[in-house]
């Protein structure tokens, strides 16, 4: 019987998953994108915090325009903030594209398997 985690995904030789189980695979990857972009928010709106000593209001919105790619909003103004802008907007990009890949990774492999078992049943 096929595992519905995250990381482990059907064997050659096994039939595709159910919809109904591979909804609930989905519904884990996006629930793991969901708490990793909360995590990342949270770092953001801590440094920007921090650094730059803006309210939590200002935090949460550089934090969320840097997470989602649109750049800062405010203006900022200590050496220490700015690198701490430079390296979340980094740590911002990688973030995105890891967790894109767990929610793409199941979709990907669903498609392949399925043409994989079909090239089976015809051999």
């Amino acid at each position: 019987m096929p595992s519905t985690g995250i990381a482990s995904f059907e064997r050659r030789r096994q039939r595709l998953l159910s919809r109904r189980r591979f909804a609930g695979r989905m519904l884990k990857a996006v629930g793991l994108w969901c708490m990793l972009a909360v995590v990342g928010l949270a770092i953001g709106m801590a440094g920007y915090a921090g650094f730059e000593g803006m309210s939590l209001t200002d935090s949460y919105v550089n934090a969320a325009m840097i997470l989602s790619g649109m750049g800062p909003m405010g203006e900022l103004k200590t050496a220490a903030g700015k690198i701490f802008a430079g390296s979340y907007a980094i740590f911002s990009g990688l973030l995105l594209i890891i967790a894109t890949g767990f929610v793409l990774a199941p979709i990907f492999h669903r498609v392949l398997h399925h043409f994989h078992v079909e090239r089976q049943e015809q051999d």
